[in-house]
């Protein structure tokens, strides 16, 4: 195995168990590493510190196991099958339950860095962000199949848009593995007993926004009798629970047709049509049109504004410009429910971003509760940059 060895004194974050090393933090490499290969991180002093995945970048080496061997045969079946635990202690995977989709391995969270896989009743769904990921996919389907047997319907690539385009890789989306009579783009899914249409081919991401799912639940206690608006719908997660929990209205969001066209046919799916209205729009243009007081609850959940630091100060911005005009117009004693997903915004950014705008309104605001990813999102006690979605929960005089 190559060996790549740190500077002295850089070894401390892998002490701590930190699952990057840094390219600024490497004296050298003994041998000529491919991108994806697998190398072996020793401190100065020669001592073995892991394991990971070579990659061309300021993150040079993405750290696979520190006290194992990533290319042992069994390596990958015993990372499923401990990410697959953390499903069972939580109650998401069961036979019996009402909750059929969640994600399997979370990156960092799950010990596997540039490792997305998504479950939609049998279908599992893989993201590569990294070159040594796509490398392994094949010997990942492998695994899925002997750690879920019978239940493994479909294994589905969907790298081309998370996988580093300049690696000379062949990014086409496609299925590594289909169960015998298995013939399907997309499938219904249930989260809490709420049925969602997930099309994986077509969908932003793997289909679905799984991450929001104690949020969801979280809007549907507070739904009932109000009239709600959702704007950035996407496929309109937070307007099934809402209408489901009693919402007397909910209009939902998007500048997207394709997206709007899915809301439709969740909420037809869901059996709540007839209290709801689906708006084709910009969602920060419809927010500035609306009057005053026309909505109890508000769900303000842009995409990313930004995805590198370079974009951070234009975010904070734009965060505190949307979340000022749905303070202003929600109703007096209102809720809004505001979230970032941006990596780069860490909570305390975003959090001054909305106190910000609040102050701007003049109007008297108060945190009632604060938001994060579900569980089947972990974030790495030795990794917290791993908490990338962050949100409020506002009460508004």
């Amino acid at each position: 195995m190559i060996k790549v060895i740190l500077k002295k004194g850089r070894e401390e974050s892998l002490l701590r168990f930190h699952p990057w090393v840094f390219s600024g933090a490497i004296a050298q490499i003994q041998g000529k590493p491919a991108e994806g290969d697998i190398v072996a991180v020793h401190a100065a002093d020669g001592s073995y510190l892991a394991a990971g995945h070579y990659q061309i970048g300021s993150i040079a080496v993405r750290i696979l196991s520190f006290d194992s061997d990533p290319q042992a045969p069994d390596f990958w079946v015993k990372a499923i099958s401990s990410a697959l635990n953390l499903r069972l202690a939580t109650g998401l995977y069961s036979e019996d339950g009402n909750t059929s989709c969640f994600r399997l391995i979370h990156g960092e969270g799950d010990g596997l860095p540039g490792l997305i896989i998504d479950w939609y009743d049998g279908v599992c769904v893989l993201q590569a962000h990294s070159v040594g990921m796509f490398r392994s996919k094949n010997r990942i389907c492998e695994a899925l199949k002997e750690v879920f047997g019978d239940r493994l319907k479909a294994v589905y690539d969907k790298s081309s848009g998370t996988a580093p385009f300049k690696a000379g890789l062949e990014l086409i989306d496609g299925y590594i593995y289909k169960k015998e009579g298995f013939d399907a783009n997309e499938c219904v899914v249930s989260e809490n007993g709420r049925k969602f249409i997930v099309n994986w081919v077509e969908g932003q991401k793997t289909g679905f926004f799984l991450d929001q799912r104690d949020n969801r639940a979280l809007v549907g206690k507070y739904a009932a009798g109000k009239k709600v608006l959702n704007l950035f719908c996407y496929t309109g997660g937070f307007s099934i629970y809402a209408l489901t929990a009693g919402a007397e209205c909910v209009d939902s969001v998007d500048s997207s047709a394709k997206a709007i066209s899915l809301v439709d046919k969740n909420v037809e799916l869901n059996g709540v049509a007839s209290r709801h209205t689906s708006i084709c729009t910009d969602a920060i243009e419809y927010l500035g049109k609306v009057e005053e007081g026309k909505y109890d609850l508000m769900i303000v959940d842009p995409p990313a504004f930004a995805k590198h630091r370079g974009a951070l100060r234009n975010a904070l911005r734009a965060y505190q410009r949307l979340n000022a005009a749905a303070i202003a117009k929600v109703k007096p004693g209102g809720l809004v429910f505001t979230f970032s997903c941006s990596q780069v915004v860490d909570k305390i950014m975003f959090a001054n971003a909305v106190f910000s705008a609040a102050a701007q309104t003049g109007r008297s605001v108060r945190i009632i509760d604060r938001l994060c990813q579900g569980c089947d999102h972990p974030v790495s006690i030795y990794h917290p940059e791993g908490e990338y979605l962050k949100g409020l929960l506002l009460y508004v005089e």
